[in-house]
């Protein structure tokens, strides 16, 4: 039996998130981080921006959490897992740490570490990974928040390397790569040590990367919204 297409919002009515999120910590400089969580038992949590300089992530995925007409009912949102770092337009949190490099794996390291100014360049920017494995209050969070909320799967979206990153080529990866078009593939290719990946896949908590492509935002709003929109429904053919 083919899944119910989930009851949307018009359009006249997207300009608004009408469900209040919840507080689950605050960031460096005390902004809230904030989750709009399921009406029943969390299967998925979406989070996006833990790259502040990654924007297009939260803004699609804002897009398709405002064409709801109900909240999901089983799927957690968090739109800025950075929103420091976003509102300021740097890849790092305010105290200058990657994020994504700050998690407690048996892989992380302290010193620098380096990020692209786009995907051309060399990867020649550095950044630091925090004093010790999950010094940030971010990290602290957004692992709390696993924890209380136990999801069968987590998706952190991302930009701009166009892929679905699932190191287990789950059903769900699978399902995504051939919905986006986008290639199915075990890792970035590159090591990131502290990752949240590599933290979830020493926890066993199942973590899929999606990454956007370098296109227009238009064209991500047109071509990713409506997926983001079946991930957060639970229809995704």
């Amino acid at each position: 039996m083919k899944p119910i297409p989930p009851a949307l919002r018009p359009r006249s009515q997207w300009g608004t998130i009408p469900w209040a999120p919840t507080i689950y910590g605050r960031s460096v400089l005390g902004l809230p981080l904030e989750v709009w969580r399921p009406r029943g038992r969390c299967e998925r949590l979406v989070f996006a921006a833990i790259h502040g300089e990654e924007p297009e992530t939260t803004w699609a995925l804002s897009r398709a959490l405002r064409q709801l007409a109900a909240p999901p009912e089983h799927a957690a949102v968090v739109l800025a897992a950075n929103p420091d770092g976003l509102i300021r337009g740097t890849r790092a949190n305010a105290n200058g740490v990657d994020l994504n490099r700050n998690f407690p794996a048996s892989n992380w390291r302290a010193g620098t570490v380096t990020s692209r100014a786009t995907i051309d360049l060399p990867s020649d920017v550095g950044l630091g990974t925090g004093t010790a494995p999950a010094s940030e209050p971010e990290t602290q969070a957004l692992l709390a928040l696993i924890t209380e909320l136990q999801p069968e799967v987590v998706i952190a979206l991302h930009a701009p390397l166009a892929c679905i990153d699932d190191a287990h080529a789950t059903d769900l990866g699978r399902r995504l790569a051939e919905r986006t078009g986008m290639p199915l593939v075990p890792d970035v290719g590159y090591a990131t040590p502290g990752s949240f990946g590599s933290w979830g896949q020493e926890q066993g908590v199942p973590v899929i990367t999606y990454e956007f492509p370098v296109i227009a935002n238009e064209h991500t709003m047109m071509l990713h919204v409506p997926v983001l929109v079946e991930l957060l429904t639970g229809t995704l053919p």
